[in-house]
């Protein structure tokens, strides 16, 4: 059983053969029931969806399918090529009661820093450039504006935080003092070729990746191999914009949970943010309207079907 907030607790499933670790604002993870087994944990995506620093109440239907699908996908196609990425899955054979929505990973010793890339000025790196000119102490040009392009792309990673509270941007120097030099370096390269590939990718099917989250992890096997772990570039990670509805100098329509965010913040809720109170469930239309854009962001990058009850292989 693992609590978010004041509000919402979450019991976990039973799966035979695995015992619940962890709880995550999306992910439950599961280690083998068996102590000797220590090489692999079950990742398993829920329906649930966060906003504000919030675990909400409601669920999205079919999300945690998508998400598992999508990040499969984007995991094979950073496997390949001339820079092939090495990640965590081991296996999509997974307990009936999970199958489609988890992944049995290589366990890994995860580094204590979200990798983010962004290639278009938005969100927490648009206020801070509006206050100071910077992105995590990266200086950039003047006249900037709400979803002007970065070229080239820039890694402004952040350090993790509890579920509940909000990641701290960190510079490139404050990593080096968590990581080391080399660690950090390895974590900036990585991080920028896996937006690179991703961003020509997203573009070639008329999405605009603006910017991403990825997590690595270390092999426990003193190889010091770097492992790209959790989840790759799904809505939850990160911004798809709608490349034909681009345009620079306002907030771009995006492919994730903006459904969500602004019905909380609209006066339909009845919520205000900065109350410390839960947020209310959600309406069915908002719930809807969310998951048909999850499912559209699957459908146009992988240039798949999306088939509810799926195994996500």
């Amino acid at each position: 059983m693992s609590e978010f907030g004041a509000g919402l607790t979450v019991e976990a499933q039973e799966l035979p053969g695995w015992r619940h670790a962890y709880s995550g604002k999306v992910r439950d993870l599961y280690v083998p029931e068996d102590a000797e087994v220590t090489d692999r944990v079950l990742v398993v995506a829920s329906d649930r969806i966060s906003a504000f620093d919030h675990v909400l109440v409601s669920e999205i239907p079919d999300k945690g399918a998508v998400l598992t699908a999508l990040s499969l996908w984007w995991f094979e196609q950073l496997a390949e090529g001339d820079r092939p990425v090495a990640n965590h899955v081991i296996s999509t054979d997974v307990p009936d009661a999970v199958a489609g929505r988890a992944m049995v990973c290589r366990r890994l010793d995860m580094l204590p820093i979200e990798c983010i890339a962004r290639g278009y000025l938005t969100g927490s790196g648009l206020a801070e450039y509006r206050e100071s000119g910077t992105v995590t102490g990266l200086p950039l040009p003047e006249g900037l504006v709400d979803g002007s392009r970065l070229q080239p792309a820039i890694y402004t990673p952040s350090a993790k935080a509890a579920v509940g509270d909000h990641d701290e941007n960190i510079t490139f120097e404050e990593t080096v003092a968590r990581v080391g030099q080399e660690r950090a370096e390895q974590l900036r390269e990585l991080t920028l070729s896996v937006y690179e590939r991703a961003e020509a990718v997203a573009r070639e099917r008329g999405i605009i990746l603006a910017d991403t989250k990825v997590e690595f992890g270390v092999a426990p096997d003193g190889s010091g191999e770097i492992i790209l772990g959790d989840e790759v570039l799904t809505p939850d990670s990160s911004r798809f914009w709608d490349a034909e509805a681009y345009e620079p100098g306002r907030a771009q329509p995006s492919f994730d949970k903006q459904f969500v965010r602004d019905w909380l913040t609209s006066p339909a809720s009845g919520w205000d943010k900065n109350s410390g109170e839960e947020p209310p469930r959600l309406p069915e239309d908002v719930v809807e309207k969310t998951r048909a854009r999850y499912i559209e962001a699957y459908e146009r990058l992988t240039g798949r079907t999306f088939t509810p009850g799926a195994s996500a292989a």
